[in-house]
Formats: structure tokens, C-alpha cells, sequence
């Protein structure tokens, strides 16, 4: 339909722009951990108690940029440990937390850790309002990545 009368679609799980620079982060600190198979990689994510579903969709993207990348994984699960070819994600639910997402690489002699923290649900309408401002007199389909330029 888009094509078809020559408009424009913006689509991204999550318009927050610091946690697309965090997936980015993500998926560039897995292509260097390939070399690394001493560490062990698992994912915590952390929002307020209202938050039904869980995994996040955030959470979800993250483990999808660490299976795109990680030679070794092949799915995520939650609410259990994880097999040697999956990566666990830890969901919690705790008072008013707009969304923590934590990733770690853990090994028995140091942990790597990455992680983003929205203080607000501000950086999400931002991005947004930045996404809607920029796809004016586009054509196609778009996401973050086109308008951060990765």
C-alpha cells in the first residue's frame, strides 16, 4: 500500500533515539565478542509493574541484534536458564521504572556489561517527533537506522 501510492512508513520498536544507539552499541559489541567464547552472554530488563508483556519488545530487539551477530545463538528464552545456543533474558517488574535494559558478558574473570536507562518516557515522544519530522516528503519504508544515519 505504501509503494502503491508512493507514501512513507516509519516503523522502530522502540523511537527512544539513545536505546537505537544502544542497539547499535549491541550488535557492534557482539561482532567483537565472536572472538571471545570465554564469555557468557545474558540480558536483564527492567520496567514498572503496569508493563504486561515480557519480555519487552525492546528486550526482544536487543536479543534479536545478539542472535544476528553472535555466531553461537540461535533464540532467546525467558523465565528459564538458557540452553548453550540461547541467550536468557531476566524480566523484572518494579514500581515506576519507564525501561532498564541491561546486557552482560560474563566470564570467570571479568563481566562486560552495556546498558541503557530511560529516566522518563520523554526520549521516546522525542524521538517520534523526530522520526515524523524527518520522513516528510519521503518515499518508502524507514526506521531509525535511516534517520540516525547507521
Amino acid at each position: 500500500m505504501v509503494e502503491k501510492h508512493q507514501g512513507a512508513l516509519f516503523y522502530a520498536s522502540n523511537y527512544s533515539v539513545g536505546v537505537n544507539i544502544f542497539f547499535a552499541l549491541n550488535r557492534q559489541l557482539a561482532r567483537i565478542m565472536n572472538a571471545h567464547s570465554e564469555y557468557a552472554v545474558d540480558m536483564v530488563e527492567i520496567h514498572h509493574t503496569q508493563k504486561l508483556d515480557a519480555p519487552s519488545g525492546t528486550a526482544i530487539t536487543l536479543a534479536e541484534g545478539l542472535i544476528g551477530e553472535l555466531k553461537s545463538k540461535r533464540g532467546w528464552v525467558e523465565g528459564r536458564e538458557a540452553e548453550d545456543n540461547e541467550i536468557r533474558i531476566v524480566s523484572e517488574r518494579e514500581g515506576m521504572v519507564p525501561g532498564t535494559h541491561i546486557v552482560n558478558y560474563r566470564s570467570e574473570v571479568d563481566t562486560i556489561t552495556i546498558r541503557h536507562e530511560a529516566h522518563s518516557r520523554e526520549g521516546f515522544a522525542r524521538g517520534a517527533i523526530l522520526a515524523a519530522e524527518w520522513i516528510v516528503g519521503k518515499q518508502g519504508f524507514f526506521g531509525m537506522p535511516d534517520l540516525l544515519g547507521f
